[in-house]
């Protein structure tokens, strides 16, 4: 069984198109910030400290792969569970599902469901580049 994190994320106005549904690129930025939440919630230090002491700039985003099932909109709260379905030398595999909870007791709601492909990177010769997982890091968020 992998670790999985839940990250909470409040719809706000501004997060709407005209006709007050959720621009989809929000939700892209959303991910990121549950993904960076995950690694935070292992023990993983800020990036800001991992550059500092290894070199270690994050964990851009290669590919992406995104199912929307349900319209969202302003006030609605949302859950996204992430979780690692793949880990390889240099990049993983995290899996996202963003539900909307209910404000009436029901069983949260599917909306949105992502796989993302991301590395970790840091410069080498001058450009940023895949670059291998550290293995304390790997062992915390296993």
């Amino acid at each position: 069984m992998s670790r999985q994190v839940t990250f909470e994320q409040r719809v706000e106005f501004g997060d709407c198109d005209p006709v007050g549904i959720v621009w989809f690129p929000n939700y892209f930025r959303w991910l990121d910030a549950a993904s960076r939440h995950f690694f935070i919630s292992c023990g993983v230090p800020p990036w800001r400290t991992t550059l500092a002491e290894r070199g270690i700039v994050g964990t851009p985003l290669v590919s992406s792969n995104a199912n929307f099932s349900s319209p969202v909109s302003y006030d609605d709260v949302l859950l996204i569970e992430t979780e690692v379905r793949e880990w390889g030398k240099k990049s993983f595999v995290q899996h996202h599902r963003v539900l909307r909870l209910s404000n009436s007791g029901e069983a949260p709601q599917l909306v949105m469901q992502a796989d993302e492909t991301r590395v970790f990177a840091g410069y080498q010769e001058g450009r940023l580049r895949a670059i291998p997982i550290p293995e304390d890091y790997l062992a915390l968020c296993s």
